[in-house]
């Protein structure tokens, strides 16, 4: 048999039985933009969590108070000492440094003249703009700290709506927890990340959010390092000067490039086990293959008695039959992932920022998956027409 006339006998055989092909090719393609959606909405997801904790740069590190150890089964927090500005001001002599920022945190009532509302305030350090990869959108930061604590405040974007509309407000007098301040800035608008709104707070000087908040200790120290070192060198300049400070190793390092590495292997292994669920519609289209091809073989016994008698190998006829179960699942396939990217296409323009992301490589995947499915459910029909015997299948006209 020339290799001409078996493609035309597969085309042939899925042409003549439309209604059934099409229910057939239906199935795996179901089965194949399930498979699809999944991955996509996952791999958005990933890159979306991605580009959020990216947002403050990649060349980070943060210092907190309290080192993590694990003893037998449980994990334990143990603070020995807060950090402190001294720690901060230690820190900010090491090689390669940015920018360095304290950090202290707390939720106050913020008013201004008839407005007022309950926002988050951060105690921070003149270079917080460049750790952070913030923008100032109006007036200035913070100035470096001569000794001097000005009750100065920089409003969040949204902060300064809520309060002042469209006016201006810098220059103009707020209380924070009561306390008077001068607006000296805006920030630019920065989102939400992780449902957090960077955008809802106020900053201050941190010697004014230490008394604020009548704690003793930072939060956290933030270190934007430059390129000419790794962040585990840095990493390990940070360790050796707070050890000497505190003594021991009583606080907790979180580099940015390492988190998100974590993070990413994290979302990528959900992307493939949601995949892995949505997979499982595939099996219904196999079946459907499998069912389609053992009604087939039933039903053209004597053509497959006459390919034999005309001198049609098993081989050949194995060929032929799982040649007809992979069109079957290839159209299917081809037809899921058209479906899905119409339909991402779609959302998108309906959907601003919709976090869902066509991965070329994970739409490759679903294609050869669905071929694979094809081969697996003809197999054992193919088989089975394969070992027909010429003389008996004709019989069975």
């Amino acid at each position: 048999m020339r290799l001409a006339d078996g493609f035309f006998w597969v085309a042939r055989s899925v042409l003549s039985q439309r209604q059934r092909s099409i229910l057939t090719a239906l199935g795996i393609a179901i089965g194949i933009a399930a498979v699809s959606l999944l991955t996509s909405v996952g791999e958005g997801l990933r890159v979306y969590l991605l580009n959020q904790f990216s947002s403050f740069g990649t060349r980070l590190i943060t210092v907190t108070p309290g080192k993590v150890s694990t003893q037998g089964m449980a994990g334990m927090l143990k603070t020995v000492r807060p950090l402190s500005l001294r720690d901060a001001e230690a820190l900010q002599n090491l090689p390669y440094i940015n920018a360095l920022t304290p950090v202290i945190t707390g939720t106050v009532k913020v008013d201004a003249g008839d407005r007022q509302r309950d926002t988050s305030v951060a105690g921070v350090g003149p270079q917080l703009p460049i750790a952070w990869n913030m923008r100032v959108a109006l007036g200035r930061f913070l100035p470096q700290d001569d000794g001097i604590e000005r009750p100065y405040v920089v409003l969040g974007h949204k902060v300064r709506t809520e309060l002042f509309g469209d006016r201006n407000p810098l220059g103009a007098l707020v209380r924070v927890g009561g306390s008077r301040f001068r607006v000296i800035g805006v920030m630019e608008s920065k989102g939400q990340m992780l449902g957090f709104d960077l955008d809802d707070i106020v900053y201050i000087p941190v010697n004014r959010g230490l008394q604020l908040m009548n704690r003793e200790g930072l939060g956290e120290i933030d270190i934007a390092f430059s390129e000419q070192t790794t962040s585990a060198e840095m990493a390990k300049r940070v360790k050796r000067v707070m050890i000497g400070l505190h003594g021991e190793e009583d606080f907790t390092l979180f580099t940015q490039e390492d988190m998100l590495a974590s993070l990413d292997r994290i979302l990528r292994f959900i992307t493939l086990a949601i995949a892995g669920l949505g997979g499982i519609s595939l099996i219904t289209g196999g079946v459907g293959v499998a069912t389609i091809m053992t009604t087939a073989l039933r039903e053209r016994m004597s053509e497959i008695g006459l390919l034999r008698a005309l001198g049609a190998t098993r081989e050949q006829t194995l060929l032929l039959f799982l040649g007809e179960a992979i069109v079957l699942a290839s159209i299917g396939g081809i037809s899921g992932i058209l479906i899905i990217v119409i339909l991402v296409g779609v959302g998108r323009l309906a959907v601003d920022g919709l976090p869902v992301a066509l991965e070329p490589f994970y739409l490759l995947m679903a294609f050869l998956l669905s071929t694979a499915v094809g081969l697996i459910a003809g197999i054992m029909p193919a088989w089975r027409a394969s070992k027909l015997d010429p003389i008996e299948a004709l019989r069975q006209e």
